[in-house]
């Protein structure tokens, strides 16, 4: 019986120490595990009511079993208490209130225990292997790692990484990539996330971070930081634009990440599957760096406009269709690589626009400030383009105007806020007229404008605001980069928020909001103090009643 009681504890631990190297899971955890698999076996056999308590020796082996009982007066419960005479034969100085120890003989593991303890430590070693993987991986976003194809399911690819598996998933493949089963392959760690069914790896060969790590590989000044990437964007499988910029006067940044006859981008080039990088310097001046971007076409002119985040490139006719590229691929590429959206136009189509600005906005002037036609092309000429600039610019500017004087531009001002004014009535009126509460109106930045605007989004009460979120009141609606192919199947309109034009920012956004629901809590404290009243019962009949 000594004898094979020992080889028990020898095996027993020979399994811990097997399972936990094979693993690299802590010794500790798996034995914990058979503690809890033969809790389980032991309250099996002598009743689950029993609170019974396993500890195995993690050095010798040695296996105690025991139960733990309450010592009570009177019994109620005879698998969890026990009286003060039962209780002093197990312990002689046990008193009412303590709990003590009912040691139990060993047990024997029968087939139907012995699989229930298997199925409780294969679980519980599950688990600690996967926390393993979760806080091995969670700190290596972002970096890139090689392993070897397991498998391809429904378009993704499942990754061996040695210790964990990751998935590269269909969209964030190379397009036209050919992956087979036992090929080794880099991708980037993308993001590493808790499910229910274990931690996720999730893996990317397209994503803008994947080119960038691989020159940082290719390039030892990326590496120590001389020169730094500061933008990229990627067409997967297609082309590539990055911006870089050098830290050292005395390096090239587009010539070291070339090298020595293309032989470090090529390197990257070939991992990317054939993908055409084109490398530029980067600017801190958004004209340049869009100039830059742009290439290989010319840019004649660039018109930033700073409130609608928008600029507008004009190349020579011979030049747009290198500017937008192939399915407008190149300008897209460099809208990414800015973080702006683009408008691409001829020569041809900039001087008619222009016009067709020039002429909306003397027509403008001549209506609202009844104006003859040379006096609104002087003020448009100047670079004056609404009613606003006009009213509330310094005097001194407007009657500098060459054939102005003073009593003209106090003539021309005074009209211009009798306009403003007309135009904020006639907006009222039409506000009123649409049914939008006045108590809209007192709330901060909103204008007149704004509240037909709002009126006609079907956004008319204190609630139908308050019940927006900021970006759905504020956000700006992204333009796409314009396009010459006519043929070209449109798309859908891209959504911003309802007063996105406005130009509103976030921080006006969620003080308009917060206003609005400013009422919700006023009534808080009423709701509150109504439920301790003596009306309440009354109240609650009328409602059972109705």
């Amino acid at each position: 019986m000594a004898t094979a009681i020992s080889a028990n504890k020898a095996e027993l631990l020979a399994i811990a120490n097997s399972v936990a190297s094979e693993k690299l899971i802590d010794k500790a955890i798996v034995i914990e595990a058979m503690e809890d698999a033969i809790q389980r076996a032991a309250k099996a056999r002598y009743g689950a009511e029993n609170d019974i308590r396993a500890k195995l020796d993690p050095n010798s082996g040695d296996l105690r079993l025991w139960r733990v009982v309450e010592v009570v007066e009177a019994v109620d419960n005879y698998f969890t208490q026990v009286d003060v005479k039962g209780a002093q034969k197990l312990q002689k100085d046990a008193a009412l209130g303590d709990f003590i120890v009912d040691p139990l003989p060993p047990i024997e593991f029968g087939r139907i225990a012995a699989q229930a303890a298997k199925q409780v430590i294969f679980q519980k070693v599950r688990d600690a292997e996967r926390e393993r993987q979760f806080e091995e991986f969670k700190d290596r976003q972002g970096e890139i790692i090689t392993g070897v194809v397991k498998r391809v399911e429904f378009g993704h690819v499942v990754v061996d990484l040695g210790r964990a598996e990751g998935v590269i998933r269909r969209d964030q493949q190379i397009p036209r990539e050919v992956v087979r089963v036992n090929d080794r392959i880099r991708s980037l760690i993308l993001s590493v996330r808790r499910e229910n069914r274990g931690p996720q790896i999730f893996l990317s060969r397209a994503h803008p971070d994947f080119m960038k790590k691989l020159f940082a590989q290719e390039v030892p000044e990326i590496y120590d930081g001389i020169i730094e990437i500061k933008a990229a964007a990627r067409d997967p499988g297609s082309r590539a634009k990055i911006g870089v910029i050098s830290h050292d006067s005395s390096i090239d940044p587009v010539g070291a990440c070339v090298g020595m006859k293309g032989s470090r981008v090529q390197a990257v080039v070939q991992e990317m599957q054939g993908e055409k990088i084109d490398i530029i310097p980067w600017s801190p001046d958004t004209a340049t760096f869009v100039v830059n971007a742009l290439q290989p076409a010319n840019v004649a002119r660039v018109v930033i406009d700073e409130e609608e985040d928008r600029i507008e490139v004009v190349v020579p006719d011979d030049q747009l269709s290198l500017a937008i590229g192939r399915r407008g691929q190149n300008v897209r590429l460099a809208s990414q690589l800015t973080a702006k959206s683009i408008d691409i136009l001829t020569e041809q189509d900039a001087s008619e626009k222009r016009q067709k600005e020039f002429v909306e906005r003397t027509e403008m002037f001549q209506q609202e400030l009844d104006v003859d036609e040379t006096l609104a092309q002087l003020l448009v000429a100047e670079g004056f383009g609404a009613l606003e600039e006009v009213a509330y610019v310094e005097l001194d500017e407007l009657a500098g105007i060459e054939g102005f004087d003073e009593d003209l531009a106090q003539e021309l001002q005074s009209r211009a806020t009798e306009a403003l004014e007309r135009r904020e009535q006639a907006n009222r009126e039409e506000r009123q007229a649409l049914g939008v509460e006045d108590a809209l109106a007192e709330l901060p930045y909103l204008t007149e404008a704004m509240l037909v605007t709002l009126g006609k989004a079907s956004i008319k009460t204190l609630d139908d605001l308050a019940d927006l979120a900021t970006d759905e009141l504020i956000e700006k609606k992204r333009a796409e980069p314009r396009r010459r192919n006519e043929d070209a199947p449109k798309r859908p309109e891209p959504k911003g928020g309802v007063l996105g034009e406005y130009g509103l920012s976030e921080e006006q956004g969620n003080e308009i909001i917060m206003a609005a629901r400013a009422h919700w809590f006023d009534a808080e404290p009423a709701e509150a103090g109504s439920e301790g009243s003596d009306e309440e019962p009354a109240a609650a009949n009328a409602s059972e009643e109705a």
